[in-house]
């Protein structure tokens, strides 16, 4: 075999792994996030976030599970990368009060990005950061 032809077909080789391998990312948000929300370093509050993507809309969940509460309003902007969601989190009485986060994807090209941003719950403001586990 010549050695142009090697090399051509070894270029084509690499190029499509490395279309396959970016691939199997997917959505930027698809997956399970895990973090903390708090207003001060001292008062945390633990975070787990669910994004899927069907193809068409996006959808989420806070704290997964038998206390699972829907995400609503939640928008994703692909210029910004900026992420905003709201949900209606119970709180120690046996209500309800409103949770709103925008923050934005940081390390959009890697597997371990994450978010940084704000979040208010009730009057309570602060800030968040969630990994993509």
């Amino acid at each position: 075999m010549q050695p142009r032809l090697i090399r051509a077909a070894t270029l084509l080789i690499c190029l499509a792994v490395a279309a396959t391998a970016s691939a199997q990312f997917g959505h930027p948000l698809k997956g399970s996030w895990i973090g903390e929300w708090g207003p001060n370093k001292n008062n945390q509050t633990h975070l787990l976030l669910e994004f899927k993507w069907d193809g068409k809309m996006l959808t989420g969940t806070l704290n997964p599970g038998p206390n699972a509460m829907p995400l609503q309003n939640l928008t994703l902007d692909p210029e910004t990368w900026t992420v905003h969601f709201e949900a209606d989190v119970k709180n120690s009485s046996g209500g309800t009060v409103r949770a709103v986060a925008t923050g934005k994807i940081q390390n959009l090209g890697a597997y371990e990005r994450f978010i940084t941003g704000t979040w208010t719950q009730g009057s309570t403001k602060g800030e968040f950061t969630i990994t993509l586990t």
